[in-house]
């Protein structure tokens, strides 16, 4: 199922919180997702771009299978087309790990991440705070109408926008996930 969402780096989080308000969207939920991503141990899906990840949302754990679509570089600086995800809700996110791993996948790395999520009719508006990132707006919406909508309703220009995963973000930041096995706001641990 194709995910429909967009980016917007470098944002000011209070100014944006503020924009939200005054457009009528309203705060669902403040909270620290955990997350595992996993892989085969030859790497197979992040060279093509994809990756299973494992998050603990606070009151659900999902299981999810993310793809980029229409992927032009890995370097952050090129738009995706898109995103494919299927996500499914799991019981617990250790034994979940732990099948993962006993099928053969390899935890890729341990990730947090703080999200603000503001709501307007069927928009999300996610504001992302990630270890070594200034924060950033997500947009989610059922239509790519639905997104413009959004960043016309903020006023934020659609050429700013971008279509693509944390991983490229991190990579505009001269960071590559892969290096490290854990990525927290305690601390970023390298694999070796």
């Amino acid at each position: 199922m194709e995910e429909i969402e967009v980016k917007f780096l470098n944002i000011d989080s209070v100014l944006m919180e503020n924009k939200l308000k005054a457009i009528g969207a309203k705060k669902i939920f403040e909270k620290l997702y955990k997350r595992k991503t996993f892989d085969y141990p030859d790497l197979r899906l992040h060279k093509k771009g994809a990756w299973i990840r494992l998050r603990d949302e606070g009151e659900k754990v999902t299981l999810t299978y993310k793809e980029r679509i229409g992927v032009k570089t890995f370097d952050g600086k090129t738009n995706d087309d898109s995103m494919e995800e299927v996500e499914i809700i799991v019981s617990d996110f250790t034994k979940t790990a732990e099948l993962l791993n006993r099928m053969g996948f390899i935890e890729k790395f341990y990730e947090e991440n703080k999200r603000i999520r503001y709501l307007l009719e069927d928009i999300e508006f996610d504001i992302d705070f990630w270890p070594q990132l200034d924060p950033y707006l997500e947009i989610e919406a059922p239509s790519w109408g639905k997104i413009d909508d959004g960043i016309k309703l903020l006023g934020l220009n659609p050429e700013d926008k971008k279509i693509f995963s944390t991983n490229q973000v991190y990579k505009l930041k001269g960071i590559d996930e892969l290096d490290y096995k854990e990525i927290t706001f305690k601390g970023m641990i390298k694999r070796f």
